[in-house]
């Protein structure tokens, strides 16, 4: 799981610096990707849109990630054949409590926010199967949250400077009449 997140990680990095370090295209060739314009200050949002964009889109990838996971272990608890019952992936662990408890594992409850995948046993008791890592959810939501709250941070930034620029307020009070 360790090895997995340091992977994730590694890749956010590595994109990011191909983003950033991209020249500018010859005139007629298209333009820098908005990611980099964003990060150099030449967008709308300045940097914090950049890294807006960069959380945003990660915590979607994130959230993808998960999803994957999650449609695994469907498709595992919908195959059929032998070995199929109980699911195979509602199967826990060898312990005896563990065992007593997937063998009675009659049914799967799926939930896509947050993710998750659960198992329901034939008295009705849910357990999580643990299908989707732990550190999934938790990652996405914030990812999610530092994406909007630097967009949200990006925008009033910009409406100040625009007031700024204009001779108006300095941020604060309302939007002028």
């Amino acid at each position: 799981m360790v090895l997995v997140v340091l992977g994730v990680l590694v890749v956010a990095i590595v994109v990011t610096g191909l983003l950033v370090g991209r020249r500018p295209a010859p005139p007629g060739f298209g333009g820098e990707p908005a990611v980099v314009r964003q990060f150099h200050g030449r967008g709308r949002g300045g940097r914090l849109g950049g890294v807006a964009a960069f959380a945003g889109l990660s915590a979607a990838l994130m959230y993808v990630w998960g999803m994957l996971f999650v449609g695994m272990a469907v498709l595992d608890a919908e195959d059929g054949g032998t070995g199929s019952s109980p699911m195979g992936s509602c199967r826990l662990g060898d312990s005896p409590e563990e065992t007593h408890r997937w063998m009675q594992a009659v049914d799967y409850d799926v939930s896509w926010l947050p993710l998750g995948f659960e198992c329901v046993t034939s008295d009705g008791e849910r357990y999580d199967s643990g299908q989707v890592p732990s550190y999934v959810n938790p990652v996405a939501f914030g990812l999610a949250l530092v994406g909007v709250g630097c967009a949200v941070a990006a925008g009033y930034r910009g409406e100040v400077r625009v007031r700024r620029e204009a001779g108006g307020q300095e941020g604060g009070g309302g939007f002028p009449s």
